[in-house]
């Protein structure tokens, strides 16, 4: 199916900065928590990512990501998960979470 570029671009991702992590049992899959800062704009926002088999706690704080920001919220176990962090999905299924290749500042559009 061959998405419009009028569709594509009603999807808001931006960059933001991990500042919290805790692992969620709560889930199907082995999935982390995160408070995720989107900048004064933006402000701090909750997700869901089932990337705990290839990430630690502590190579996620501080990192930055980029996430879709308007999706609604959607409930996952006894939070709401409100921003949708995004990964590649290599062939052997491991996933990558997508970032920047430099500072940028926090809340930017991806366009």
């Amino acid at each position: 199916m061959a998405l419009s570029w009028q569709t594509f671009k009603q999807v808001e991702m931006r960059v933001g900065k991990v500042t919290d992590v805790w692992e969620s049992n709560e889930t199907q899959r082995a999935s982390y928590w995160m408070d995720i800062d989107f900048g004064a704009q933006e402000g701090v926002r909750r997700s869901s990512a089932a990337i705990r088999d290839f990430y630690h706690k502590s190579d996620l704080v501080g990192r930055l990501v980029v996430a879709v920001t308007n999706f609604p919220p959607k409930q996952i176990g006894h939070h709401m998960s409100e921003v949708l962090v995004l990964a590649a999905v290599g062939r052997d299924g491991r996933l990558t979470l997508l970032a920047p290749d430099s500072d940028v500042e926090l809340g930017s559009l991806i366009a």
